[in-house]
Parts: C-alpha cells; structure tokens; sequence
C-alpha cells in the first residue's frame, strides 16, 4: 500500500498493485485497472517513487526478468 492524498486532504492508503496509468492533467489522476479514476495531490514523479519504492518494498523488482534484464550468459 502506498498513501497519498485527495484534494479535500484526506489521507489514504492505495494498493500500488491496481495502478495501470498516473498522468497529469495538471491535477495527478491515478487510473486503476478497475477504469476507477483517483485525482491526488501529490505529482505524478511522487506517485511512480512511491509506487518503486512499494515494489521494491515486496521484492517484486528483485527478480532480474521483471525488471526487463536479459541473462549474462
């Protein structure tokens, strides 16, 4: 889970996992794979940091193919 903020100031938490498009419109608008749209206030580039971070935090970036790295053989 990562937390951001709506534009009210409400806090919350959102799983990193359902995210499929973060774009600025100027507003950060957070497209999840359920079509539901999630307007923050934090920036697009504090979005896709927390978002790394999140994946790094479960271990999903460890794996070298998910990452988009070919094998050294």
């Amino acid at each position: 889970m990562i937390e951001l903020t709506r534009l009210n100031g409400k806090a919350f938490s959102l799983n990193a996992l359902y995210i499929e498009i973060v774009e600025s419109f100027p507003d950060t608008t957070i497209t999840l794979t359920t079509g539901t749209k999630i307007i923050v206030l934090e920036s697009e580039d504090e979005v896709r940091q927390k978002v790394t971070a999140f994946y790094r935090n479960i271990q999903v970036l460890s794996n070298p193919h998910l990452r988009g790295e070919e094998d050294e053989e």
